[in-house]
């Protein structure tokens, strides 16, 4: 049987999923946490706590400062040491509300049971409250606000939910673990979206180099025939929203448009296990599955972690830094952010922490363009790198930037990742596409 995908463009880098054996591990509590205030896509959130504060587990800290907001809460029970600034994994400055740990008293309505619940008796609006303040984001990296993606404007009509299982980032794995681990949640939490949406029809998109999350995944879904796993064949970027759908329901979303204009909403599995405990359990989102790997690594691990863990507490539990370590990345290779700061804390899409080595990092000698179009292969979105590369390094040439539709870039990677010359090309192109988006934005709307 030929497996699905999507048909533009793509690569295939080796998936590295060296800790994808770890079965998930809870990280122990620290005794300092640091949560941040800008947990999510759009407005931070304002801290409603201050010094000498005595907190619990789930309890709201921080309430949403806008639309596009998200309430955080407390992971941890203790006493409120400081509200003050502290520097991001980026070395960016971010109000963070900071908690001496003190034992792990929890709200008393929400349910720690091991009681899987698989009745939905919620409404559709119960469901959108709950989700809304338990402060679920996205956790397949963008971090939007849930309650407003299953929220489509009137005059869009959602169709299907689509589940993205397909983990197509090199080496990380906690996604694939928790299809293992805990498949019947994530079904769960996918029919409770399908009942916010409205929707009929939900596709669990998974790449062929999971076959374990494939058969659990399958195993949970079967007796629900709104529910289908598709087994996608393995290739990056299938992960992205734009390429998921193309390859599962053969719908392309236009340039500047949005998945919902195809009709489906895109949910990340991880997303959907956050919604079954908020909605089932009364459990907000204080806590992530997360992957620390590399090949220099001592130990491959799948952690629990609970939001305001340090990167540094969290790498020590792996078996300590790496003598030879060279740098550190949030996420993967192709889309992940380096890490200049350890002591930074994690947040609600923290998924990763890649310890690279020198040799790993060294990027080779850039010489001239061949032409080989290696790069416009590649591209997803059908874009041309190379000429936008060379309109970038040219500078004030947003116009015709614009013309060839850099805003249309999802970021990927694969154009620098397939150039025989070296050239970076995506390093030139991320800068240039912000200064023309941000140039159509202060347009006068029409």
């Amino acid at each position: 049987m030929r497996l699905k995908t999507f048909r533009m463009g793509g690569i295939h880098p080796d998936d590295n999923k060296i800790s994808a054996s770890a079965a998930v591990e809870v990280l122990p509590l620290p005794a300092v946490a640091y949560i941040s205030m800008a947990q999510h896509l759009g407005a931070p959130a304002t801290p409603i706590v201050q010094k000498g504060d005595k907190v619990l587990v789930g309890q709201v800290i921080a309430e949403p400062s806008g639309f596009v907001s998200a309430p955080v809460h407390s992971p941890y029970s203790g006493t409120v040491k400081a509200v003050e600034p502290r520097a991001d994994f980026a070395g960016n400055m971010v109000t963070h509300v900071v908690i001496d740990v003190e034992g792990d008293e929890w709200l008393p309505q929400i349910d720690r049971t091991p009681e899987i619940k698989t009745e939905i008796t919620a409404s559709r609006e119960e469901i959108l409250e709950k989700i809304k303040n338990a402060g679920i984001v996205g956790l397949g990296g963008a971090a939007f606000p849930t309650h407003i993606k299953l929220s489509p404007p009137k005059d869009k009509t959602a169709e299907c939910l689509i589940i993205n299982g397909t983990e197509c980032e090199p080496y990380l794995t906690s996604d694939d673990r928790i299809m293992q681990e805990e498949p019947v949640q994530i079904v769960t939490g996918a029919r409770i979206m399908m009942k916010a949406l409205g929707v009929p029809k939900c596709y669990i998109g998974i790449e062929e180099n999971k076959p374990a999350a494939i058969e659990s995944m399958k195993k949970a879904a079967a007796d629900y025939s709104g529910i289908e796993v598709v087994v996608l064949k393995k290739k990056y970027p299938q992960g992205g929203e734009k390429q998921l759908i193309d390859a599962i329901i053969h719908r392309r979303v236009p340039s500047m448009g949005l998945p919902i204009d195809t009709g489906a909403v895109v949910q990340n599995v991880g997303t959907a296990l956050a919604v079954y405990e908020a909605v089932q359990k009364n459990k907000p989102l204080i806590d992530n599955i997360f992957t620390v790997t590399g090949k220099c690594v001592p130990q491959q691990k799948n952690f629990d972690v609970r939001v305001g863990t340090t990167f540094r507490q969290i790498i020590e539990a792996a078996g300590g830094i790496p003598e030879n370590a060279a740098k550190f990345v949030s996420g993967g290779p192709m889309m992940g952010k380096a890490i200049v700061n350890l002591d930074a804390s994690t947040v609600k899409a923290s998924a990763a922490l890649l310890v690279l080595t020198e040799e790993e990092t060294l990027r080779k000698k850039e010489s001239n363009c061949i032409r080989c179009g290696k790069c416009a292969d590649a591209c997803p979105m059908g874009l041309q790198p190379f000429l936008l590369s060379r309109l970038a390094r040219a500078g004030g040439r947003q116009e015709e930037l614009e013309q060839e539709k850099v805003f249309d870039c999802i970021e990927c990677g694969c154009c620098l990742y397939t150039c025989p010359a070296n050239i970076p090309l995506l390093d030139v192109i991320r800068p240039a596409k912000a200064e023309v988006i941000k140039i159509m934005r202060s347009r006068p709307k029409k």
